[in-house]
């Protein structure tokens, strides 16, 4: 351990709970921004637009901009742009990373002043770390598995530093995915090599050092199946074979059996990616790039809470919050209990989050393609 127990998990359990009522208060005020202030690409939108009821467009306009009431610059602040991909992007990502990434690259003026530094050059480096942090993962000792961790979210860093500089130098505000671009190749490459190493680097510990299961009881042989407690960990069994007697072990869990469950949520996260890459690049092509659609109906549906709803799900089932849990999971040393609780039931919220952004498509789909009255 790098430190006691205790400790750890106060530290630990402070800074989730911190955590997440500050994505909750960023997720509250950025629906806020959205509703009461004008969206850039929807004024580009209707400066450009050629269409005569000039009444609908001026009603839109009369809205304030964020910029001006923000104290926050816009430059490092995630909630003066937002985008279908900023509406869809997860929460460590967009609210703690993306402003780290504009205030790293201001202090060492990366945009500007290093040119040498591509962002193609920031994604290959991040593959390293990697694997670098893959090869710790593998190890026992606890110490060097959170040092793994923490090299894995400097790799998630550097990702969302590479997109930063790329739009900088195009003079893109907010998230954005140019489908079809080298860059989007080789970010998306080095961010599956990047996945890859890291359930490598997982199942080699977890095969050189399986979980085993047994029952606890006093004694096994009295009491009914119902009332003994499944022990699924190595460190459990240790911990409780020190207070206790009467523990029956089971055999270890089997190699297969590991690469089932890992296989399983490796599917997750690969259906999730492609799920996730697609509604990006279907509700940016309804709503921000095709400008002949009805602008006050695009800018009606991106601003409406169902919308934000179902962009929202996809911050929590997208393949960087699987990262960032199973970072958590590794963390903790509950690796194998993750992974064994979601390997089924993360299919569940796919699913959900599929068929809500289905139906929806097709509802904006019909909506902003409709004349206005």
């Amino acid at each position: 351990m790098m430190w006691p127990s205790s400790q750890a998990s106060k530290i630990l359990t402070f800074l989730l709970f911190s955590i997440i009522v500050y994505c909750i208060y960023m997720d509250t005020f950025l629906f806020l921004r959205i509703r009461n202030y004008k969206i850039d690409m929807f004024e580009a939108s209707v400066e450009n637009s050629t269409q005569t009821d000039y009444s609908t467009h001026s009603a839109v306009r009369i809205l304030p901009n964020y910029e001006d009431v923000t104290w926050i610059p816009c430059s490092i602040n995630p909630l003066c742009h937002p985008t279908v991909k900023g509406l869809m992007v997860d929460h460590i990502n967009h609210y703690i990373y993306g402003p780290f990434c504009a205030i790293v690259d201001i202090g060492l003026g990366i945009s500007e002043n290093m040119l040498f530094l591509t962002p193609n050059m920031i994604s290959f480096s991040h593959v390293l770390i990697a694997f670098v942090g893959a090869k710790l993962l593998t190890c026992q000792n606890l110490a060097l598995r959170r040092v793994a961790v923490v090299m894995f979210q400097i790799r998630m860093f550097l990702d969302d530093l590479d997109g930063h500089v790329a739009r900088e130098r195009k003079h893109i505000k907010g998230e954005r995915s140019e489908v079809g671009t080298l860059g989007y190749w080789v970010d998306g490459f080095c961010d599956l090599i990047g996945v890859i190493a890291m359930m490598i680097g997982v199942t080699l510990y977890l095969k050189n050092n399986p979980p085993r299961r047994g029952y606890k009881g006093t004694p096994v042989s009295t009491l009914p199946y119902h009332q003994l407690k499944e022990i699924n960990s190595t460190e459990d069994i240790e911990k409780e074979s020190t207070v206790e007697v009467g523990i029956s072990y089971k055999t270890k869990v089997s190699f297969q059996k590991i690469i089932q469950v890992i296989g399983l949520f490796s599917g997750q996260m690969v259906l999730s990616s492609l799920a996730w890459n697609r509604y990006i690049d279907v509700y940016q092509e309804l709503l921000e790039n095709c400008t002949e659609y009805d602008v006050v109906r695009r800018e009606t549906t991106f601003k409406s809470g169902v919308f934000f709803f179902a962009t929202g799900l996809w911050r929590v089932v997208n393949p960087h919050s699987y990262l960032h849990v199973l970072s958590l999971a590794v963390f903790c040393d509950k690796t194998w209990s993750f992974l064994k609780a979601v390997h089924y039931s993360g299919y569940i919220s796919l699913v959900i989050a599929v068929g809500m952004s289905e139906y929806l498509v097709e509802n904006i789909r019909s909506y902003v393609l409709t004349e206005g009255r």
